[in-house]
């Protein structure tokens, strides 16, 4: 039946949790293209078949009009589901930029296909450019906080960091007294937290 591949990309979106991403569907989404290229090459023969019997595409009813009309719509469903699968993915993959920076977890990586992993890229730089453009942070916390430093736990080992005026040794389980703005990169990578005591 026409357009079912096409749904079960949308039903995955809809399974997956909000935020995260199910890996690329390679799979589906190239049978749908192949689909897509299917109804176009059906849709365009029908149409060839009316014009070179001198019939009127726009008032003729007859099984070629219907059949391209079958054609043509199902094309436009599958492009629509195929948009609206992107479409999602793109925005997940942009909230990403924001919550763990401008570098992703292999885990993450590994869900996305190579045009994914470049839109990404790009956005990211966009964001990097009109940051140094505008000279303001962006990816700082909106609410101005109380002190500029907070007190952290250092996760995983991170080593040797050049922070500001100073250097530090940012070792497992180790506790810092950083400025706001250095320790927010690496808590939003996971590899510190806010140590509230």
């Amino acid at each position: 039946m026409y357009g079912r591949r096409a749904s079960q990309l949308l039903k995955e979106i809809d399974s997956s949790e909000a935020g995260q991403l199910a890996p690329f569907n390679s799979d589906v989404f190239d049978q749908v293209i192949r689909e897509c290229n299917e109804h176009n090459s059906q849709f365009q023969s029908m149409i060839r078949k009316m014009v070179e019997q001198n019939l009127d595409i726009e008032t003729t009813r007859n099984e070629d009009h219907y059949g391209a009309a079958i054609h043509h719509l199902s094309l436009l469903r599958n492009k629509r589901c195929l948009m609206a699968y992107m479409y999602n993915r793109a925005e997940v993959i942009q909230s990403f930029r924001w919550k763990v920076g401008p570098v992703l977890p292999h885990d993450i990586q590994e869900k996305l296909h190579f045009s994914e992993k470049e839109y990404f890229k790009n956005h990211s730089a966009a964001i990097k450019s009109y940051i140094s453009e505008m000279d303001i942070d962006l990816t700082v916390d909106m609410v101005p906080p109380k002190d500029p430093y907070i007190q952290v736990r250092v996760l995983e080992d991170i080593g040797e960091v050049s922070l500001g005026d100073h250097s530090v040794s940012l070792t497992k389980n180790s506790l810092h007294f950083l400025r706001r703005t250095d320790a927010e990169q690496f808590i939003s990578q996971g590899l510190m937290e806010e140590f509230l005591e």
